[in-house]
């Protein structure tokens, strides 16, 4: 493929869709619709942005022997899903601040410690930009809803026998789903 040009279609609130055009190898034209947390997206070099956007949590419990889970309602899907703690990183923020602030809002909990990040990775790599930080650490204190009216959050723990049955009940992001299923079998 060879980049020719990118045309933005619609600026909203959090998201900016654009149309890219393309050249395949046999010379064909080619669309392709994308959404950006970039609102300013003029060429491939802002395209290819590397600051990460959002922060992910996979946090453990202070043994090592419990999973943070949160079952989250997410509009896009229509119901709700299991899910690590995540969010946007504010403007001047850094990941780790982020990550604290994330996890306090979202589960009451406070990150005792962060013990391996990870490369910034796609969300959404099919249709966007978008790209996290995830942080792997521990977590401690005392679980309480979301702070925030706009989120239907509950955070609980999970031992790796009732991530096994999670795993085959019920609903996850993809990237929950992968670090469940191979958490729960070591």
């Amino acid at each position: 493929m060879e980049f020719e040009s990118i045309e933005k279609i619609h600026q909203g609130k959090f998201i900016t869709r654009y149309d890219i055009h393309y050249k395949t190898v046999s010379g064909k034209p080619k669309t392709y619709e994308m959404i950006s947390r970039n609102p300013d997206i003029t060429g491939l070099k802002d395209m290819l942005e590397k600051k990460p956007h959002a922060v992910v949590m996979i946090m453990h419990d202070c043994t090592g022997q419990k999973l943070l889970l949160c079952k989250e309602y997410r509009m896009a899907v229509g119901e709700s899903i299991y899910n690590f703690p995540a969010g946007l990183i504010d403007p001047g923020e850094t990941y780790e601040e982020a990550a604290a602030r994330e996890l306090r809002e979202e589960t009451g909990l406070s990150l005792m410690r962060i013990d391996e990040v990870w490369k910034p990775s796609y969300s959404a790599v099919g249709f966007s930009n978008e790209r996290n930080v995830v942080v792997l650490g521990v977590a401690g204190g005392e679980i309480r809803p979301s702070d925030s009216e706009l989120e239907e959050i509950q955070a609980q723990w999970f031992d790796k026998k009732q991530i096994r049955e999670i795993l085959k009940d019920e609903r996850l992001s993809a990237r929950t789903q992968t670090y469940c299923a191979l958490w729960s079998r070591v």
